[in-house]
């Protein structure tokens, strides 16, 4: 009975694919179909986060001149970026044997190829049980995603054509190479041992500083300070945050690769940290301005859940608890006496919000990651060195960058286009009703 067990686990392992370490063809029946489809289900749910989500959640906070302007800003990056990934972003990102960029494999798609007759499909070595199409459309969901957030810092002053440029430029000079040290396991953060699950630095750190440094470029808004701003409606921010927090559990559980049980938890410290970073933001301005209010709630839940991110798939519920409480308090001091300290018209809050988030969360993961839950240690020192090394990467090439744009196409629309609303400035077109 041994020897008949010997053979038969011995001809398990002989039917399983070899470990890869460049993508490869594999056989159809290698591939896992559970995977696959959550896999095709979690990218649907991190697109939705972009459109309409961030659409929805900023255009809701800008004045009703430049609602339009807005969602137009978010959907153009979203077609831009998905042009661009298929063009030369994920074969930057994903392909190995370098420390700091990926190579042109992967450019066009190259090589992502399904030969039905032979039964054979491409997969990554970063995720060999699902075909290497499924991935790269997820990853791509990210890229955009990353892009669209960057929006909210400049806001109702930018020229669409400036805007356009820079983050087409941003996208591939900026977020690829941070994708790739991070999440490629060549890459040098990855060496070195740096967690991010699902986005902590490579998304939410790397945008909320591209988003700083953009809001000190372009300027404040004409009236900032002196002014009031309304929003135009806050029922359409409250729509898109909980569209955000709906697709965030493709963006973190669907980062395990896997219909598996480490998405499952994925999955409910995403909600547990969600509703924890709701709470804490909400009391916290209860506290300092004497009511709660629903933007406060909408702000605390995408803090808790950026938060989370980086460190999804490491910590238990209790921990992800800790996590979005200790966000939605920090979040909160940056979207309002950092804010004041740092003197930029960061509109929407991207960096008080998604870089503090970010950096909160992506170094509570170097303390609370449970070796049980994931097979890794954390370690601060390592996780405080992906965070500054994200962070200054970002600030000096995302100001290159503008520099660039600047010259090229100037960067601001002029005053009386301000005035009169982007709207109608950048599109000829006006809201309804």
């Amino acid at each position: 009975m041994a020897l008949a067990l010997a053979a038969a686990t011995a001809g398990a392992w002989a039917q399983m694919p070899a470990p890869i370490n460049v993508p490869s063809l594999a056989r159809q029946d290698t591939l896992n179909g559970a995977d696959t489809a959550w896999m095709l289900t979690s990218t649907a749910l991190v697109l939705l986060m972009t459109l309409p989500g961030v659409a929805l959640f900023y255009a809701g906070m800008v004045r009703r001149k430049s609602v339009l302007n807005t969602m137009a800003s978010v959907v153009a990056i979203a077609a831009l970026v998905s042009v661009l990934w298929f063009a030369a972003g994920y074969s930057l990102a994903f392909t190995p044997n370098h420390p700091w960029i990926g190579n042109g494999s992967r450019l066009w798609f190259a090589g992502m190829d399904y030969a039905k007759d032979a039964g054979k499909v491409m997969v990554s070595h970063v995720a060999p049980n699902v075909p290497e199409s499924v991935y790269a459309m997820f990853q791509l969901t990210f890229a955009v995603i990353t892009a669209a957030l960057v929006v909210g810092s400049i806001v109702e002053r930018m020229k669409f054509s400036a805007l356009l440029l820079f983050m087409g430029l941003w996208s591939l000079f900026v977020y690829s190479p941070i994708a790739h040290w991070v999440w490629e396991p060549g890459g040098w953060l990855a060496q070195l041992g740096a967690l991010d699950f699902a986005g902590g630095s490579v998304v939410h750190i790397n945008a909320g500083v591209a988003g700083l440094v953009c809001a000190y470029f372009v300027g404040p808004r004409r009236g900032y300070g002196r002014e009031p701003f309304e929003p135009y409606s806050l029922a359409l921010t409250m729509t898109g945050a909980g569209l955000l927090w709906v697709g965030w559990f493709g963006f973190n559980a669907g980062s395990a690769v896997a219909a598996d049980g480490r998405a499952g938890l994925a999955m409910a410290v995403t909600h547990i940290a969600a509703a924890a970073g709701a709470l804490a933001w909400m009391f916290s301005e209860w506290v300092m301005r004497g009511r709660p209010s629903l933007l406060g709630l909408c702000s605390g839940v995408v803090a808790g859940l950026v938060a989370i991110t980086p460190a999804a798939g490491f910590v238990t519920p209790p921990s992800a608890l800790l996590i979005g409480g200790i966000a939605g308090v920090a979040c909160y001091w940056g979207a309002t006496g950092l804010k004041r300290l740092l003197g930029a018209d960061d509109s929407l809050d991207v960096f008080g919000v998604h870089g503090i988030g970010g950096i909160v969360g992506s170094l509570l993961t170097g303390v609370l990651a449970s070796k049980t839950v994931s097979g890794v240690q954390g370690n601060l020192g390592t996780q405080a060195i992906g965070v500054g090394a994200v962070l200054l990467y970002s600030v000096l090439a995302t100001a290159f960058l503008l520099l660039l744009t600047q010259w090229l196409v100037g960067l601001r629309v002029d005053e009386h286009g301000e005035q009169t609303g982007l709207d109608i400035a950048q599109h000829r077109e006006r809201l309804g009703g």
